[in-house]
């Protein structure tokens, strides 16, 4: 068989399984296994494959059709242009997180003209994705990252070192690793805050494949930002910021909560879609 037409009855597949864009899946996956670039399939396309590698792409095929999502088969997802080894422990790294990574780091490249380096928290770090763009960007800076999850550390810790990022990693829930005098000039997480009644209403990739803990933000998806906003400021240095991914149903109460607790929300910016994603604040002064 060739790889034309193991890419047209594969897309056949896919497709019946209704997996989104089922064509670029394919490809995807045949590069994957045949160890090429998936542009150069456009240029291979009456190369005949062997039993042992069309064996090797049904595999994988089937996989995706179970709704395994395709970073989890190929071990790998883009994250703000670097790859990043992923599994099942964590999270896959979405586009909307790299807006909060780049704002992130913009804000500490701006941070970066203070005479002592800055320094960053990423709280509940998963994959790494956020603490490594912002070191990788930010070079000078300072970066500390936490997660509940050891099996998520160890993905994290590869993924740092894949990218020579020097990044502190602390085991622990949310906060409580680290040493009670530590500062940061910026705190930045992506949270769970999917409310737990939606779980099940979400696309199979996401609700079979990705850790619960790191999508169940409780009943109403905002457990997380309340235990942010209680124990987040004693970290904080009075003039740094606290930048969070948002639930763009529920962006105003996740808001409410931070005021309530004497933080000063000074935006709630837009997604690629203009949906509400990224919430920014900073501790009230007296």
């Amino acid at each position: 068989m060739t790889i034309l037409e193991v890419i047209q009855r594969s897309t056949d597949f896919l497709a019946k399984k209704g997996v989104p864009s089922p064509r670029l899946q394919v490809e995807h996956l045949l590069a994957h296994a045949l160890r090429m670039p998936r542009m150069k399939l456009y240029l291979s396309f009456e190369r005949a494959l062997s039993q042992e590698q069309l064996d090797a792409v049904r595999a994988l095929v089937q996989r995706r059709g179970r709704r395994e999502p395709l970073q989890y088969i190929t071990g790998s997802a883009a994250f703000c242009g670097l790859e990043l080894a992923v599994n099942p422990h964590v999270l896959v790294p979405r586009p909307e997180t790299e807006l909060l990574a780049e704002r992130a780091w913009k804000f500490l490249q701006e941070s970066s003209a203070l005479p002592s380096a800055p320094a960053a928290l990423d709280v509940g770090t998963g994959s790494g994705c956020l603490a490594v763009a912002l070191a990788v960007n930010v070079p000078s800076a300072a970066i500390h990252a936490t997660d509940a999850s050891a099996d998520a550390l160890a993905l994290a810790r590869e993924n740092a070192a894949r990218h020579h990022a020097a990044i502190q990693f602390h085991h622990g829930d949310l906060f409580a690793a680290l040493p009670s005098p530590a500062r940061f000039r910026l705190i930045v997480s992506n949270p769970p805050y999917i409310p737990t009644a939606r779980l099940a209403e979400l696309e199979p990739e996401v609700r079979d494949h990705e850790p619960r803990r790191a999508l169940d933000g409780g009943a109403d998806g905002l457990d997380f930002y309340r235990r942010i906003a209680a124990e987040a400021g004693v970290f904080l240095e009075a003039d740094g910021r606290l930048m969070l991914e948002l639930d763009d149903d529920g962006p105003g109460a996740a808001a409410e909560i931070f005021r309530r607790q004497n933080w000063i929300v000074e935006a709630i910016e837009s997604d690629y879609n203009q949906r509400p994603r990224i919430l920014i604040a900073r501790l009230q002064t007296v």
